[in-house]
This record gives structure tokens, C-alpha cells and sequence, in this order.
């Protein structure tokens, strides 16, 4: 059981279906320095639901009253992906923190009014790009960053599983709907080109990101075959690194998530497992200089709960961001774009010159 801190920050959860119940109300509820002070969905049976579950001190209907309560200080904005952005904006504007699931946005624009709502509110917004707070891809990402010196290459890849949902059942509680949930006005599947890259390509842009840095340029192509979506992208990043993206929907194999960095003392190999299991990565680290290989555990694989630790740190403490802000949610987005822009025309794309929506 994690000690619980004096000072805790006040969060409120927008959207009480799957993604909450299976990661943000109960993070919050476990965090040492946050507590889950209050929950709002449009689902009157639904919120009375996690209400009795989770007992926050006070349950909304209305997402603008509870943005009105001046004890609030933090929202989770936990609904689909076309809110993300209006949702995170009033928000701030109400003077509170955010905490928006991944992607921030489906376009450019969206992504840069939020990062103009973000400065003008002055207030912490961290995008819900969990993976960064697995504890030995953290591990990882330190000796990348203090002693791998020059990075040659990057291979990774993010490929869904068609046993995906049988192992995952298996493991989580059967989620709690209800017929009067909010739902965006059109079909997020439909265009199911757009909504694999959002929901999976924006895990594997960011933690391309996470371990080299800017990506400059992309060359994309996809296949569609037997019902499977599969993006090769060759990627340029700004430090001269060339990398390799794979992105595959789904495999006829169990999950299959990790990836291969080379540099100039050293390397870094990792398996990442189904998030669902809150299990983390096999990350083995090599050092040249002395031909060891060492393997952090990462005992505590719980990253949505790490990840509102995180957010609370930089609030309440003026600790340094650890997780993804609203330039790394920008920054995913063109990457996205760009690789949609470079499958429609087979050429290669600078991520600088992309506008438009994924």
C-alpha cells in the first residue's frame, strides 16, 4: 500500500467509461500526492455507478460546474479522442491542470489552439503518453540521454495482437456502460486508417521521441491486407539517427511491442508488454566499455498511476515535467500527419511543412 503524502492535489476525472475505470479513477485513488476529489460524466447511471465504487467528495453532471468549484485543482480528461482538445481547453481556461488522454488532437490546428490555451493560462498540461513512465524504459531513456554518446539508429515497432482482447479480458473487470454515454457525432472507427494511428501510431511516435528526439522527416508506406494495417516509416531524426517505425494492426501473434537502439557506447533492447498487465519492460542495457549487460526490473509497472504522480509533482512542487507536454502532443501529431501525407503520396515528408488532420 503506498503512503499517502499531506499535500495532495485535488483531481477530477471527465468521462467515467472504459479508459477510467480500467486506468485514471483508480490512480488517482492510489496516488501518494493526488486524490480523487471529484468525477463528472453526461450518464446519470453511470456516474452514480463510480461514485459508489470510487466515493469521490463530489460527483458532476455537468462538466462546467465542476470546473466552477474552486477546490478543484486538476482534471483527467478521459473521453473520446474528438474532446480532447475543447475539453483540455475550458479547463484551463477555468484555471485548472490537465491531464489529457493521448493524442491531445486529431490536427495540427487543434494541437496548436491548445498549446495557445496552455500558455495563456499559465497552468500544467501533461498528455496521457503513460509508456513514459514505465520505470525501465525510464532506465533506459537515462542512459540514452547521459551516456550512450551519438545514437546511430532506432528500430521500433507497436503491433497489436488479434488475441488482444481474449488476454485482456481476462484481466481486467468487466467494464460498466451505459446507453446514455456521450459519444462524438460521427463513428471514430470508420475511418479505421486514421483511428489505428491515432490510438496505437501516437504510442510509437512518442517513444521513437522519447529515446532520440525530434523527428525531422518520414518516409511512409502502408499495407492493407487481410484486414491488417501496416505502416513502414522510415524516420529522420534531428540529431542524425536514422530509425525504422513499424506499426502493425493487428499480428497474428501475441502482443508484439519494444524496441532496438544503437549508439556509440552502447545499446539498448526492450520488450513492452500489453499496458493491460501493468508489467514493465524487459529493457536490457548494454555497455561497450565494459561488455556488461544489465536488466532494471521496474517493479512498479503501474504508468498511469506514476503518470498522475508525475503531474502532481511538477503542480504542487515545481518538479521537472517527467512526463509528455503540449509540444510533445504537438510534435506526435505532425509525425502522424506526416506519415499519412507520405502514404497518400509516396514521397518523402518534413514534418515542419504538415498542416491538416491525421
Amino acid at each position: 500500500m503506498i503512503e499517502k503524502e499531506q499535500r495532495r492535489l485535488r483531481m477530477g476525472v471527465l468521462g467515467c467509461g472504459p479508459i477510467a475505470q480500467f486506468a485514471h479513477l483508480e490512480s488517482c485513488a492510489k496516488a501518494r500526492n493526488a486524490d480523487l476529489y471529484a468525477i463528472c460524466d453526461a450518464a446519470p447511471d453511470l456516474l452514480a455507478r463510480m461514485g459508489a465504487t470510487y466515493e469521490p467528495q463530489k460527483m458532476f453532471g455537468d462538466y462546467d460546474a465542476m470546473l466552477a468549484d474552486p477546490e478543484l485543482e486538476a482534471v483527467i480528461i478521459a473521453t473520446s479522442d474528438a474532446y480532447h482538445v475543447p475539453m483540455s481547453i475550458k479547463a484551463l481556461d477555468a484555471g485548472k491542470h490537465v491531464l489529457c488522454e493521448k493524442p491531445i488532437g486529431v490536427s495540427v490546428e487543434e494541437g496548436e489552439m491548445l498549446a495557445a490555451a496552455v500558455k495563456r493560462s499559465g497552468k500544467v498540461l501533461q498528455v496521457g503518453h503513460m509508456k513514459r513512465f514505465d520505470p525501465a524504459l525510464e532506465a533506459a531513456r537515462d542512459f540514452v540521454r547521459d551516456d550512450i554518446g551519438q545514437i546511430f539508429a532506432m528500430k521500433a515497432w507497436y503491433c497489436d495482437s488479434t488475441h488482444r482482447y481474449t488476454n485482456t479480458d481476462a484481466v481486467q473487470p468487466l467494464p460498466i456502460t451505459s446507453k446514455l454515454a456521450k459519444k462524438p457525432s460521427g463513428n471514430p472507427k470508420a475511418d479505421l486508417r486514421q483511428y489505428f494511428m491515432l490510438a496505437h501510431g501516437s504510442h510509437l511516435v512518442d517513444t521513437a521521441r522519447f529515446f532520440c528526439g525530434e523527428i525531422v522527416a518520414v518516409r511512409a508506406r502502408l499495407l492493407e491486407r487481410a484486414g491488417a494495417y501496416c505502416w513502414f516509416v522510415e524516420t529522420e531524426f534531428a540529431n542524425g539517427a536514422l530509425g525504422h517505425l513499424d506499426l502493425t494492426v493487428a499480428v497474428r501473434m501475441d502482443w508484439h511491442e519494444g524496441f532496438q537502439l544503437y549508439g556509440e557506447n552502447g545499446s539498448v533492447t526492450a520488450k513492452t508488454f500489453n499496458p493491460w498487465y501493468f508489467r514493465a519492460s524487459e529493457v536490457d542495457i548494454f555497455v561497450e566499455k565494459d561488455a556488461t549487460s544489465r536488466r532494471p526490473l521496474g517493479a512498479d509497472g503501474h504508468f498511469f498511476r506514476r503518470q498522475v504522480e508525475g503531474l502532481a509533482d511538477t503542480v504542487l512542487n515545481g518538479a521537472p515535467m517527467r512526463g509528455a507536454n503540449v509540444e510533445d502532443g504537438i510534435a506526435s501529431i505532425r509525425a502522424m500527419v506526416a506519415i499519412a501525407r507520405s502514404v497518400e503520396t509516396g514521397n518523402r515528408v518534413e514534418l515542419a511543412s504538415v498542416t491538416g488532420a491525421v
